[in-house]
């Protein structure tokens, strides 16, 4: 159940709390999950809203101990700094790299490397770097029900934005591929309902990414020596018009792909196929 306000019970170990800031590009509002009931880790604590952050330590009830960071995107980290100086909580998560839309008062006490592991009596939670929609992403498995906080990385319902410099095609049709190695049963994203058939998930969506790619080397094989704004009309003519603009920041990443792989190249602001 996707209410504002209200902690839901996903499974033995795993709530969720879903924040007031419903929207286009957040669709129901952030999840954040409380993981345990005697040492709680706030998982993605949310935007700085004071009914959310009164809802994260209501349902903490003074057992909150981590506060953990996907990444800090505006819509999932701010929460943190209130969180932490109203329960002392340790806060885990990495820093950004090369991106300017970032929550900048963001200061873990750990920061993150890939395969970080964070044990309590309760369960074993696992840090998974996986770059691709900005630098500093980490999905965390929670080893005890196989299931995979995704954060931004995989949500349910649309694709992920993949915004240059911080975000890198490349980087995230590599990371999804990784995870398919790991034992997720399940994927609750930072957006909406949990997934159940996680492989199915991950592998349709490296599929679409590819499909994709196909398209912008079709365009740019009719188009010849184009824009970003012309090339986007045609790759994404099976996405509404209102959302070119941010169509065309997920094109431009395919685009840099490309370029490092030999197959597009530009000149200033035109691209063509190489």
């Amino acid at each position: 159940m996707l209410e504002h306000g209200k902690p839901w019970r996903l499974s033995p170990r795993v709530r969720r709390l879903v924040a007031p800031n419903p929207g286009a590009m957040t669709g129901p509002g952030t999840n954040t999950y409380l993981l345990g009931d005697e040492d709680v880790i706030v998982l993605d604590p949310g935007p700085a809203i004071e009914s959310h952050i009164d809802a994260i330590l209501t349902a903490g009830d003074g057992r909150i101990r981590y506060i953990v960071c996907t990444h800090t995107h505006p819509d999932h980290s701010p929460a943190w700094k209130a969180v932490a100086e109203a329960t002392g909580a340790t806060v885990i998560g990495a820093l950004p790299e090369g991106d300017d839309h970032q929550d900048e008062t963001f200061s873990p006490d750990i920061t993150l490397n890939h395969e970080y592991r964070l044990k309590t009596d309760e369960l074993s939670l696992l840090a998974l770097h996986t770059p691709g929609h900005v630098s500093n992403h980490y999905c965390f498995l929670l080893e005890d029900e196989g299931m995979l906080f995704a954060g931004d990385h995989v949500m349910n319902g649309s694709t992920v934005v993949i915004i240059p410099p911080g975000g890198d095609m490349q980087a995230y049709i590599a990371a999804l591929e990784m995870l398919l190695e790991y034992p997720v049963d399940c994927i609750a994203p930072g957006h909406g309902e949990v997934i159940d058939d996680s492989r199915a998930e991950i592998e349709g969506l490296v599929k679409h990414r590819l499909a994709r790619e196909a398209k912008v080397l079709q365009g740019l094989a009719a188009l010849g020596l184009c824009d970003l704004d012309r090339l986007v009309q045609r790759v994404y003519d099976d996405v509404d018009p209102g959302l070119h603009p941010w169509a065309k920041l997920s094109m431009e990443a395919h685009l840099i792909k490309l370029e490092r792989e030999g197959r597009a190249s530009r000149s200033d602001d035109q691209w063509t196929a190489a």
